[in-house]
């Protein structure tokens, strides 16, 4: 019998017990006389940690399922202490793993790469900054419940910020038009809040990144994402080539948009809006979505076929939006139970879709590696992560008619559309964050102020309905700029490394999913570079590149006639 999410058992830390163990299995490291002694001893470290990592795991997503359940909101706060420990507890290990005699046997078996691993994580702890660490987690909780607070009434019901966004799409102007000052007015009304948060986080990281020698928080944070391979530098000269090769085409397509919609003097909620038909939409309910995603899977592999029934049979998936559940969406692991859960919130919109592809190819990539030996190549970094996902999404391609009927072509147009058109937003928020890094000290209204101007580099097309955003405020509903500082280029970066598999895939798709299961297996055995370059994939950091990367899917779209969308 299969085991469901609900009988996943929660074991509350007991840090005490945790540091004696983990003390005596580091010792039992130390003292192994054989290379042959010390990988079994590594084995039982990582089932430890794997242990661990689950109940923090477990609590997380009960939490942020439902953040009013006093019960996971408790247990969150006293884990947003103890997960600084842990670190501090792994970096022990890691100090101790570093030194080893075996190193190279240990790297003939696994590779170099668990010793990059070790080392940039080193860059990135000392036990110096952990009541930084426990500061920056209990920072973070607090947006994550205020997001999750946010009740918007709107023609006499009540929405949170994933729910209204089906409005958001609405054919009648007025309607967007309305649901957009109603965002922006409860942002507004909580505009104190967000800067205090954040402002918060902001100087405690400096401060984390000061104590351990480095000049601002900049590498620092990189070293934090485990980036081996590249620098500020390199994704400096990568945002100058999305800006210098791609801008032109984003462009390009937001004026066929306007086109489109035969609105002059577009504002920033217009763009929701594809066709004055309507955006494409899923014609049918959760179950409807859930039950044609079986079939998908059954019919792409095997590999994602008897993946997807363990999702759902296991009950692995959240999908709907629910009072009080926090935003956005995620895929996390379930060690213990060798099962990642996926976590979303449907609102009606084509974006229900994109969660069963996007989020799934996060998810596959995790379960195909569910068993890999060591821990720290479960996953790789996080750029990487993100080509599992966004490949998933035009590997899906084939079966969206099974979603959206009458709508498919919309739907395959919309979404490429947007796949381009996001990466300048993509840049915007990194460019934003490089600044605020390397200006702690400006004032909240300073920051605001200076997303303005770098929105309006990258995306200038963006006029906004309401003084609030217009002044620098929609930055505010980003949440990898609180949680996950520098994460957002990641999905740039791997963007442009799935369209490399879309146009693959329209010359050969057999070979273009064979490269795609042989990246997923891989998981966090190779640095990005490293993964890109053992599969064959364009470096995006190579100047040119996004150029002949994004040419293929410039002439595909020009073979489409969007006006009798």
């Amino acid at each position: 019998m299969v085991m469901k999410f609900s009988e996943y058992e929660y074991i509350p830390i007991d840090i005490e017990k945790v540091k004696d163990e983990f003390h005596k299995l580091i010792e039992k490291f130390k003292e192994a006389k054989t290379a042959k002694k010390q990988i079994s001893i590594m084995k039982e470290i990582d089932d430890f940690r794997r242990d661990i990592n689950t109940n923090f795991a477990l609590c997380n997503v009960r939490f942020t399922i439902n953040t009013a359940d006093k019960y996971y909101a408790k247990e969150n706060d006293k884990n947003d202490e103890i997960r600084p420990v842990i670190q501090s507890l792994t970096n022990e290990y890691y100090k101790v793993l570093k030194e080893t005699p075996f190193k190279q046997e240990i790297i003939k078996k696994y590779g170099k790469n668990i010793f990059d691993i070790v080392d940039v994580s080193l860059k990135a702890f000392d036990p110096v900054i952990v009541e930084d660490m426990i500061e920056e987690n209990k920072l973070s909780s607090q947006y994550t419940k205020l997001i999750a607070s946010a009740k918007i009434k709107f023609n006499g019901q009540t929405y949170n910020l994933s729910s209204i966004g089906k409005f958001a799409q609405d054919s009648d102007r007025a309607i967007r038009a309305k649901v957009s000052k109603l965002v922006s007015k409860w942002f507004e009304k909580h505009c104190e809040e967000f800067d205090e948060i954040y402002d918060k986080m902001v100087h405690v990281r400096d401060k984390m990144a000061k104590k351990l020698g480095y000049e601002n928080y900049v590498q620092f944070g990189y070293y934090r994402l485990g980036r081996v391979d590249y620098n500020a530098n390199d994704v400096k000269g990568y945002r100058e080539q999305v800006y210098k090769y791609l801008l032109p085409l984003t462009k390009k397509l937001f004026k066929k948009q306007a086109k489109r919609l035969g609105i002059k003097g577009m504002k920033s909620f217009d763009y929701n809006l594809e066709f004055l038909s309507g955006n494409p939409t899923p014609k049918g309910d959760k179950k409807y979505l859930v039950d044609q995603a079986i079939n998908m899977y059954d019919e792409m592999s095997p590999e994602t076929s008897e993946f997807f029934h363990f999702m759902v049979d296991s009950e692995l998936l959240d999908l709907e939006s629910k009072p009080n559940k926090a935003g956005g969406g995620y895929t996390t692991t379930l060690d213990r139970y060798h099962a990642p859960f996926i976590f979303a919130n449907f609102n009606g919109t084509s974006g229900d879709v994109d969660v069963l592809t996007h989020e799934v190819g996060h998810a596959f990539m995790a379960y195909t590696c569910r068993d890999v030996d060591l821990l720290d190549y479960s996953w790789p970094t996080l750029e990487a992560c993100e080509i599992h996902s966004m490949s998933m999404e035009f590997f899906t391609y084939p079966w969206m008619n099974n979603f959206f009927k009458e709508d498919t072509d919309k739907y395959k147009f919309t979404h490429l559309n947007s796949a381009i058109t996001f990466i300048p937003y993509g840049v915007a928020v990194d460019e934003f964050q490089h600044f605020v890094y390397e200006n702690v000290d400006v004032t909240p209204e300073q920051r605001r102020l200076k997303w303005r101007e770098i929105e309006k580099k990258y995306l200038p097309h963006i006029k906004y309905n309401t003084k609030f955003m217009e002044n620098g405020g929609r930055w505010f509903r980003q949440g990898h700029i609180f949680e996950a500082p520098f994460y957002y280029i990641d999905y740039t970066l791997a963007q442009v490394c799935a369209f490399q598999f879309f146009n693959l895939m329209n010359k050969d798709r057999e070979k273009a999913w064979a490269k795609y299961v042989k990246l997923c297996k891989l998981g966090g055995s190779k640095s990005f570079l490293e993964l890109l370059e053992v599969i064959k994939l364009k470096n995006p950091f190579v100047d040119g590149s996004i150029k002949k990367i994004v040419k293929p899917i410039k002439d595909y779209i020009a073979t489409i006639d969007d006006t009798k969308m």
